[in-house]
């Protein structure tokens, strides 16, 4: 058995970023200009601009000195999805699957936004995630959805997805409308530099992991050995297949070791620290030898 891992290339430098975020332009109570201060404010690395159906231009603000992104949440007529890097502005098609193969053409990636907002915990139907192609992750946790109706977070969906074979990463945006949304949840991101090319590719190929508060100062492999380190972290939780708990690990300090033995297709983790602070790895993939 192998072990494959989005952070085998992980780098010692990691950047802070928002990639779900309003203005007045749309349902925002602030406008552009005021979030990309309040962003600026508390230190982060990059923001997207990701209006509801519009797209925005960084370089008509000021970007206090973070890598602002174009972004835009197509929300018209179906379930809402992040287009990262958006050039143009795609369609809102109510078949979503024409909206993928749209941003796949004109470039940027998507992710699925707040799974589990709503009444109901489905904004998004797990048959139409599970039927959906193109996609690069889900929203693992959304900020705005703790004061609406619904879950916050969304493992539940994802490990149901990873269970079915699908590699796909978490992500965990504000989705800031109001200034309590602020600074909710993080997406850190290992890169080479703090570039818009460097980020973007960490965020495509999931070298990043999601963050309320804690702080993952290392993560390594080294066969089938994961380490992290993390002066802040109190537990961490192995979690496979079904969302199953397999191990839990007390202290500051992992090592696992993955068992050839496992009955599971991935493992990922999460970090417990003081209060609500959490973090959630990307998933690392179990494969049989040929």
């Amino acid at each position: 058995m192998s072990l494959i891992s989005p952070y085998e290339h992980a780098h010692k430098q990691q950047f802070r970023g928002n990639l779900h975020t309003h203005s007045t332009l749309t349902d925002g109570i602030y406008s552009m200009q005021e979030v990309i201060d309040l962003y600026g404010d508390r230190n982060f690395d990059f923001l997207m601009l990701s209006d509801h159906d519009t797209l925005s231009d960084p370089a008509d603000y000021d970007d206090r000195g973070m890598i602002l992104f174009p972004g835009n949440e197509i929300t018209a007529q179906g379930g809402h999805l992040l287009h990262v890097n958006a050039k143009e502005l795609i369609q809102p098609d109510p078949d979503r699957q024409v909206v993928l193969d749209a941003i796949e053409r004109s470039g940027g990636f998507a992710i699925i936004n707040h799974p589990n907002w709503g009444c109901r915990f489905s904004h998004w139907p797990q048959k139409e995630l599970e039927r959906l192609q193109g996609y690069r992750g889900i929203e693992i946790y959304n900020g705005v959805t703790e004061r609406a109706e619904g879950e916050a977070q969304a493992t539940d969906r994802w490990d149901m997805l990873l269970t079915q074979g699908r590699k796909i990463w978490g992500y965990g945006n504000d989705d800031f409308h109001i200034l309590c949304d602020l600074e909710r949840v993080w997406n850190m991101v290992f890169a080479e530099s703090r570039s818009a090319e460097a980020l973007l590719e960490s965020l495509e190929r999931g070298n990043f992991y999601v963050s309320t508060g804690l702080r993952l100062d290392t993560i390594t492999v080294c066969g089938n050995r994961v380490s992290i380190s993390a002066p802040e972290v109190e537990c961490y939780r192995i979690i496979g297949d079904w969302g199953a708990i397999f191990a839990t690990v007390e202290g500051p300090e992992l090592s696992f070791e993955a068992d050839p033995e496992l009955p599971f297709s991935y493992f990922r983790i999460e970090c417990f620290g003081k209060g609500t602070e959490k973090a959630w790895t990307q998933p690392f993939w179990l494969q049989a030898p040929h």
